[in-house]
């Protein structure tokens, strides 16, 4: 299944949640998409609300279902909660972290930002969005992308950061200091439905 590359808000509209994690999306329209998005519906099955919760959550790290499930795989082999580590792992790429220092406002633009060899990890270019970061590692624009003007743009309209990651304004250097806590990421996300709708 390829990357969905279409309209962000009719997805957020879909799922019920914004991808963006900023709430526009919703709200003017908090309904679904279409002629019948207002409409009521009757009560979804288990299998429907599982596989939303999955939606939700791939579509808001822009993941192709195949990305996604052999992330889920990964995580299951960590000691602790395969659900939280699911999360901390996709939190790790490195188009979300580009997007969480606010070198891109969009993940989607991050992950152009990367593709397009403008991002550095420890010195070192890096064009790959599902790099895993590790903590302690640093990233920065490349040294002939400094002046990129959608990303210097995108810097001058951040208020607040993550308190997982810091960013020197002074170099244009972000650091990935740890790995989140659960209740620092989104928590209109019930993971253990993913969970349950991958161990069927």
């Amino acid at each position: 299944m390829s990357r969905y590359t279409g309209p962000s808000y009719k997805k957020s509209r879909r799922v019920g949640l914004s991808l963006s994690e900023t709430g526009k999306e919703l709200a003017r329209r908090p309904y679904g998409p279409g002629q019948h998005g207002n409409a009521r519906k009757g009560k979804p099955s288990d299998y429907s609300v599982q596989l939303k919760e999955k939606q939700k959550l791939r579509f808001m790290y822009g993941v192709n279902e195949r990305q996604f499930r052999k992330t889920f795989e990964e995580a299951g082999k960590m000691p602790g909660v395969h659900g939280t580590n699911f999360l901390i792992l996709l939190e790790s790429r490195l188009d979300n972290l580009v997007y969480r220092l606010g070198f891109a406002n969009t993940r989607r633009a991050a992950r152009q930002l990367v593709n397009h060899g403008h991002i550095v990890v420890d010195g070192k270019k890096v064009d790959i969005p599902s790099y895993r970061v590790k903590p302690g590692s640093t990233i920065a624009l490349k040294e002939n992308s400094s002046d990129h003007k959608a990303a210097l743009a995108s810097l001058e309209n951040v208020h607040k950061r993550v308190e997982y990651v810091t960013f020197d304004e002074g170099t244009k250097t972000g650091t990935y200091v740890r790995y989140p806590e659960r209740n620092e990421l989104n928590m209109d996300i019930n993971e253990s439905l993913i969970v349950e709708f991958y161990n069927k």
